[in-house]
C-alpha cells in the first residue's frame, strides 16, 4: 500500500454520520418514478404504455443513441401513467410512474450470464450496455462507452474510484467494506476488458478499514495496487486521481482516456458485477440518508424511482424544521424545494440541513484563494467577472468548461461570491446559445 496526496483543494468537516450503519434494504415502495433520463446523453426512448404490466429488471426505455443508456423497472407492476416530471437538478424529464403489486417478479435478461473467467471485452461492454450501467459517481455516463476508448487511445491504467471525497456521504465506504470482494472482481472485468496493465485501488485514509479490505485482496495479485490517499476534497474527482496516482494531466476539453487511464467508481463496479454474475441490471444503488435533521443517518440499498420523501421519514428526519434538502453532498449536491423527488441512478445521497446561514456577499477580494484552492489552476474570479459582463467568448476561452464545478472556489471565497453558481449559469448560457447557431 503507497500513500500519496493531492496539492489543492480543501479539507471540509467531514460529517460522515453513517460511516458505521451498514446497508439496510429499504422495503419495497408502493409506487415508483422511473424517469427515461437517467444519464449522461439522449434520454432513453419508452418501450412502455399506460396500463401495461412489467417485471422487476424489465427493459422500459431503450438506448436512443452511442451515448445513451437504457431504463429498467425496478419493481414488479403496473404502468400508471407516462408523465413529465422534476428531477433533483430542477430539469424536467419524461418518466414511467409504476404502482407496485407485490413481490418481485424478475424479467429475464437480455444478455447472455456466463462464467466471469469466460467474459470477453465485447461480452462486458453488452452486459454494461443492456444492463443500463452509468457512472455511480456523479456523472453518470454510460460505462459501455468508457470502456470503449478509440483504438489510437490505448489505456495502461484503470483506477478504482473509493476517494468518496464528499462530506457526510458514506454509500461507496459501506459498499467498500461489504462488498470488497464483488467490487474487486469487477475491476479485474474492467481492466481486461480495456486491456489495462495496472490497476490502482484508491481510497482515502479517512476509510481506513476499507483500504485495508482491498490490500488483504490484493495481496499478491499480480499488477493491483492499493493507494490511500490523503484526505482531501475533491481528490475523488477522476482528473485529480490521475493526477496524483499517475503523474498525468488530462488535456483541457479532454478525457481520462486521452492520458490512457480509466477511472471508474465502487458504486459503479458493484452494479456491473451485479449485472455480470446475477443478471441484474442498475435498478437500485446505496443512497446515504443523513444530516443534522436526522435521527439515524442510515444507508439504504433502495430502489431507483423511490421518493426521497419515504427514505427521509425512514431515517427519521425532522422535514418541518429542514431548512434545506441536498440531493448529494454539501458540496456538489443539489438543493430540492420538495422531498417527494424519486431516487435517480445518480443520488449518492440526500442530505438534511437543519440550520443554513446566509452570508452577506461582498466585491472581489483580489485574495486569490480561490485560485490556490482550484484543483484545476483556474482563475476562477476572472471567469465570473466575464460571464457577469456576458463575454461569453472569453469565458469559454478562460476554461468555462474546464471546470468541473466541485465548489471549491465557493468555499474559500472570504467574500461569500457565489462563484459555482455563475460558473453554472454561463455554462447554460453559452450551451443554449450554441444550440440556437
Amino acid at each position: 500500500m503507497i500513500e500519496l496526496a493531492m496539492r489543492r483543494g480543501v479539507h471540509p468537516p467531514e460529517g460522515k454520520l453513517s460511516a458505521q450503519k451498514p446497508i439496510q434494504d429499504f422495503p419495497l415502495p408502493k409506487q415508483v418514478v422511473i424517469p427515461f433520463s437517467q444519464h449522461a446523453g439522449k434520454p432513453a426512448t419508452p418501450l412502455v404504455k399506460k396500463r401495461q404490466k412489467v417485471k422487476t429488471g424489465e427493459k422500459i426505455g431503450e438506448a436512443s443513441g452511442f451515448i445513451s443508456a437504457p431504463v429498467h423497472s425496478s419493481v414488479t407492476g403496473t404502468v400508471k401513467t407516462l408523465e413529465t416530471v422534476l428531477l433533483p437538478n430542477g430539469s424536467s424529464a419524461l418518466a414511467a410512474i409504476i404502482t407496485v403489486e407485490g413481490e418481485d417478479q424478475w424479467a429475464e435478461p437480455t444478455w447472455p450470464v456466463k462464467e466471469l473467467s469466460s467474459l470477453t471485452p465485447d461480452d462486458l461492454r453488452t452486459i454494461t450496455r443492456e444492463a443500463g450501467v452509468v457512472g455511480l459517481g456523479g456523472a453518470v455516463f454510460p460505462t459501455s462507452v468508457k470502456i470503449s476508448p478509440p483504438k489510437e487511445y490505448p489505456i495502461d491504467s484503470v483506477i478504482v474510484n473509493g476517494a468518496e471525497c464528499e462530506p457526510y456521504l458514506t454509500s461507496d465506504h459501506r459498499l467498500m467494506l461489504e462488498h470488497t470482494e464483488e467490487i474487486f472482481q469487477a475491476a479485474q472485468l474492467l481492466k481486461m476488458a480495456v486491456g489495462a496493465k495496472r490497476g490502482y485501488i484508491a481510497v482515502e485514509d479517512n476509510k481506513r478499514d476499507a483500504a485495508e479490505a482491498f490490500d488483504k485482496l490484493v495481496r499478491g495479485v499480480a499488477d493491483w495496487e492499493v493507494v490511500l490517499l490523503r484526505t482531501r476534497y475533491p481528490q475523488g474527482a477522476e482528473k485529480s486521481l490521475i493526477k496524483v496516482i499517475l503523474g498525468r494531466e488530462v488535456p483541457v476539453g479532454g478525457l481520462p482516456f486521452h492520458v490512457g487511464a480509466l477511472v471508474q467508481n465502487v458504486g459503479t463496479l458493484y452494479a456491473v458485477y451485479e449485472a455480470a454474475v446475477k443478471g441484474i441490471p442498475l435498478i437500485k444503488r446505496v443512497v446515504t440518508v443523513t444530516g443534522e435533521g436526522v435521527k439515524e443517518p442510515s444507508n439504504f440499498m433502495t430502489r431507483i424511482g423511490t421518493s426521497a420523501r419515504e427514505l427521509l421519514q425512514a431515517a427519521g428526519a425532522d422535514l418541518e424544521a429542514a431548512r434545506k434538502i441536498i440531493f448529494g453532498g454539501p458540496m456538489m449536491g443539489m438543493a430540492v424545494k420538495s422531498p417527494d423527488i424519486p431516487v435517480l441512478k445518480s443520488t449518492s445521497g440526500i442530505l438534511i440541513l437543519s440550520s443554513v446561514k446566509k452570508e452577506r456577499v461582498f466585491p472581489c477580494l483580489y485574495c486569490g484563494k480561490c485560485v490556490y484552492a482550484c484543483p484545476l489552476k483556474i482563475t476562477t474570479t476572472r471567469l465570473v467577472k466575464y460571464i457577469q459582463a456576458g463575454m461569453w467568448d472569453q469565458a469559454k476561452a478562460f476554461g468555462l468548461f474546464n471546470c468541473m464545478e466541485c465548489g471549491v472556489c465557493s468555499y474559500v471565497c472570504p467574500a461569500n461570491i457565489p462563484l459555482v453558481h455563475w460558473i453554472r449559469y454561463g455554462k447554460f448560457m453559452v450551451r443554449m446559445m450554441e444550440a440556437k447557431q
